[in-house]
């Protein structure tokens, strides 16, 4: 079958770090990506299932794969050669439409009796992703024993597969997937009604969070960095109260909140200035995960605030002062499980989501396997040219029907 496959080579990904450097996306020319002929993944037991992936995202955990910067963090809980693609909906081998939960938890390693995050629900504080019957892999997409979205063929656990609505379209329930991860961070937020919230980042992640935070927290105060036009009226249209530009972002703080401003000064980890403001925001959400977004969201945080990072960060160099100073919590929030807020299962919470929000409508644009460097620049590159979402459609890709 056809599959993007990534191998593991110390000189091409250091050729993808340099060459990402200057054209985020682009290290997929030189780095350890290959379409290649492989075998469909062998099911590793009998309640494992084969999917056929129909459509399957590019999000910036496999951009940061592709071109070299993901964090070394990850080398010990990710197994070569791999397939990637985490955000996934296809068909199961009953012919049923269903959605991937990709996190490869101790139920899918057939650990028994499971770690304490798996026993309550919680799959992502799973302590056994590198352990089990497979081999390392804290997803699917990441683990050489399951295969990947971008492949005509995975294999799935019985617990990871979640059957899709008939009504919902293929490209709604592959956002499925990133809408979890979003209601994840967003109720990580703590907080409720008369809050003020700062969503920093509207990309796929962003967005969905901000969806989110209208759904299932409803804050006063709702205000959105967004770089491109078309990120900004997204984020209108999904629930923001104010949605700025980031050069702007302090001065809407700023007016929501009542705060003063503290003057300029050079605490961004780039070559802008970071404003800094007396109160601040209850709750920032760091959708972008590097540091010039964190240190933005250190100096519009209230004190005694809490920051909530649901982007993936790298290696940051910035000025944690203020962290300490104004006792600002800082938290992550990973994937999915189970919310004890309200009882329910992420990914039930997502689909309904998903629906509700018709994010649907993020999904952009689609590309088969063998434009993959395309698919990625463009990925890469969404907000600028227009886009939120960037997937592999695997739909009419050759062979499919013979697997």
């Amino acid at each position: 079958m056809k599959a993007l496959q990534v191998e593991r080579s110390v000189p091409r990904f250091a050729a993808a770090r340099v060459v990402g450097a200057v054209a985020p996306g682009r290290g997929a020319r030189v780095a350890p990506l290959r379409l290649v002929d492989v075998d469909a993944p062998a099911l590793p037991g009998p309640d494992w299932r084969r999917v056929r992936p129909r459509l399957s995202g590019i999000c910036g955990s496999d951009l940061s794969t592709i071109d070299g910067v993901a964090s070394p963090w990850f080398e010990p809980i990710v197994s070569f050669p791999f397939v990637p693609g985490h955000e996934v909906v296809g068909d199961d081998e009953s012919g049923d439409r269903v959605v991937i939960e990709p996190v490869l938890g101790c139920t899918a390693r057939a650990i028994e009796p499971p770690c304490e995050g798996c026993a309550t629900g919680d799959v992502g504080r799973c302590r056994n992703i590198a352990f089990g019957h497979l081999q390392a892999g804290l997803q699917t997409g990441y683990c050489s024993d399951t295969g990947g979205g971008w492949s005509l063929a995975l294999v799935a656990h019985r617990s990871q597969v979640h059957p899709v609505p008939d009504a919902m379209s293929d490209e709604a329930a592959m956002m499925v997937e990133p809408a979890a991860c979003a209601i994840r961070g967003a109720l990580k937020c703590q907080v409720g009604g008369g809050a003020s919230v700062v969503v920093i980042g509207a990309g796929t992640l962003g967005l969905c969070v901000t969806a989110a935070l209208r759904r299932f927290v409803g804050p006063d105060h709702l205000v959105v960095a967004a770089k491109h036009p078309v990120q900004r009226r997204m984020a209108a249209e999904l629930g923001a109260t104010t949605v700025v530009e980031p050069a702007n972002l302090a001065r809407a703080v700023r007016r929501a909140t009542g705060s003063m401003a503290l003057g300029d000064d050079g605490a961004g980890a780039g070559s802008e200035p970071v404003q800094r403001l007396t109160g601040g925001a209850d709750v920032v959400v760091d959708c972008v995960g590097g540091a010039t977004s964190l240190a933005q969201a250190l100096a519009v945080v209230a004190p005694g605030g809490r920051i909530v990072m649901v982007g993936m960060p790298g290696s940051l160099t910035l000025d944690l002062t203020p962290l300490w100073q104004r006792e600002v919590e800082l938290v992550g929030a990973y994937a999915y499980g189970t919310e004890p807020a309200l009882g329910r299962r992420t990914f039930d919470l997502a689909f309904e989501l998903v629906a509700e929000a018709e994010l649907g409508r993020l999904v952009s644009a689609t590309y088969p396997l063998a434009r993959h460097t395309d698919a990625l620049a463009h990925a890469a590159d969404a907000g600028r040219r227009g886009a939120v979402k960037v997937a592999f459609d695997l739909r009419t890709e050759k062979g499919r029907d013979r697997l």
